[in-house]
């Protein structure tokens, strides 16, 4: 029985090798992983006071309606009132708090509708969905629909 096991050194250096592979892992990891990782599950902590420190750059749909009381009566009706006026017209915050006086942008309903509207098979069938070249052919949503509610005029 004792030349059966005779030749074990090849096991012991795989052991060795195992051992070395595993404490340079512990160790890189140590220096890697921040120390408040883990506080909140697997989120590190401080990423909460990192983002709380960036800039604002949405200002909300209270923000728009506070001004534009007449588009926010339409849009509040219609059946795009789940979509928020930043996911069209971009980040506001500057524009609500007065920073930035230049109007924002008016999309172009020919490529941001579509984004939404064009047929595809992953969306529900009660979504409306378009085929885009039989659609409306050259003509641009705005020319049929109100975009903030989107009946046909």
């Amino acid at each position: 029985m004792s030349s059966r096991f005779r030749d074990y050194e090849h096991v012991v250096r795989i052991a060795a090798l195992f051992m070395a592979g595993t404490v340079a892992f512990l160790v890189w990891r140590s220096f890697m992983v921040p120390t408040d990782f883990g506080v909140y599950g697997h989120f590190r902590a401080g990423a909460l006071t990192d983002n709380m420190q960036r800039p604002l750059v949405h200002a909300g749909r209270a923000a728009c309606a506070e001004c534009h009381g007449d588009v926010a009566e339409v849009w509040h009706t219609g059946r795009h009132s789940i979509v928020g006026c930043e996911s069209c017209h971009g980040a506001l915050a500057r524009h609500a708090s007065g920073e930035d006086t230049t109007t924002p942008r008016r999309p172009d309903g020919r490529t941001l509708c579509i984004q939404c509207h064009a047929k595809t098979a992953g969306k529900p069938v009660a979504f409306p969905q378009v085929v885009v070249s039989e659609h409306a052919g050259d003509n641009v949503c705005k020319d049929c629909h109100v975009p903030h509610s989107p009946a046909i005029q």
